[in-house]
């Protein structure tokens, strides 16, 4: 009987380039990484060369796994925005109490800006060194976000046979008070992150109490409302 010769992957192409794709992608990550370390250590207008000295390579050895400035930048804001979206997405889509799932979600999104503040300036200048980017990474997760959050208050808004046609711009508006109060505290640190954060929990609670009894609805901010929207805030691939 002739004796089976076992194979090694490595005879396989396919198996050859999945793995290769696999580490390509986890060294990426990788010096992703390394760019956020250099751009929290050195502020928005970190160079390349500060880049490499945080993640221990050259620049060449930067360029095998980024094709240019632009494509940092969008891995950067890729990274950036997933840790935003894991934080953001649980406490959006709890089922919890209507004042403290606004304020959970409020203290995720000032959690990542206070972590990385140079990563969120650095995003929101579309501008890598002396390179200006075509990529709104800012713009587009605050869109993300807005269409989310516009499903999640239409639902709740027939539930209780009020116009949903005020969700969108319920919610563009929304986000963009909490978008514009970020970047204003950013700049200023006047008060904590809870203080800020309290603040504008009680605002936007306030304003949907106040419409909710304009239309003969009285809300209790302890009471969890159950809708079984769920938001996905994620990037189309």
């Amino acid at each position: 009987m002739a004796k089976e010769v076992k194979r090694n992957d490595d005879s396989n192409p396919d198996a050859r380039r999945t793995r290769w794709s696999a580490h390509r992608a986890a060294r990426r990550r990788e010096l992703t990484e390394a760019a956020i370390r250099a751009v929290d250590a050195h502020g928005p207008d970190v160079g390349i060369d500060e880049i490499a000295a945080e993640a221990g390579v050259s620049k060449p050895v930067l360029y095998r796994h980024f094709t240019d400035k632009a494509d940092m930048f969008l891995a950067i804001g890729q990274y950036g925005t997933e840790l935003l979206f894991d934080r953001l997405l649980p406490v959006m889509n709890s089922e919890e109490a209507i004042l403290p799932r606004i304020r959970k979600s409020l203290d995720a999104f000032f959690s990542v800006i206070e972590e990385h503040p140079n990563v969120y300036r650095l995003l929101a200048r579309r501008q890598f060194g002396d390179r200006k980017v075509d990529s709104d990474i800012v713009a587009e997760d605050k869109q993300l976000i807005a269409t989310g959050l516009a499903r999640l208050l239409g639902d709740y808004l027939r539930r209780f046979g009020m116009d949903s046609g005020s969700a969108e711009p319920w919610a563009y508006g929304l986000v963009g008070l909490v978008q514009s109060t970020a970047e204003w505290w950013l700049e200023r640190q006047s008060m904590s992150r809870e203080s800020v954060v309290e603040y504008l929990a009680q605002l936007i609670w306030a304003a949907i109490r106040g419409i909710a009894a304009d239309h003969g609805v009285t809300l209790d901010p302890d009471q969890p409302l159950e809708s079984g929207t769920v938001i996905p805030l994620r990037r189309e691939a």
